[in-house]
């Protein structure tokens, strides 16, 4: 292993980012190293827009409403992994069945929203 990859706790300021948020050379990494997180469940959640309605109106809807949403024709979908918006992404048909194609990676605090 190189210096890069031995770090101590003791090297690191108190003032300095997080691991995660450093450079740091980590070399070939696949992704047989993530295995022991394989089974862990996540929650995934495409969302095509939001609509906000009174308690009144919502027990007007019924079947054939029509609730409009916030998003207009062609506009990305938001992704969230566990309620954390990680992707947007296009809306498509896949042998009969609605599915989503990511088309752009959010990075932490690049929202846009």
């Amino acid at each position: 292993m190189s210096d890069e990859t031995n770090l101590t706790l003791d090297e690191f300021a108190p003032d300095e980012g997080l691991a995660t948020e450093m450079m740091v050379n980590m070399g070939d990494k696949t992704a047989a190293d993530l295995a022991p997180v394989f089974d862990v469940p996540v929650h995934i959640s495409a969302v095509l827009g939001r609509a906000s309605l009174s308690v009144a109106q919502l027990l007007h809807l019924g079947q054939g409403s029509v609730l409009e949403l916030d998003r207009k024709v062609g506009e990305a979908i938001d992704i969230y992994v566990n309620n954390r918006l990680v992707a947007r992404g296009e809306v498509v048909v896949v042998d009969d069945r609605l599915g989503v194609t990511m088309t752009e990676i959010i990075k932490d605090g690049d929202t846009n929203a």
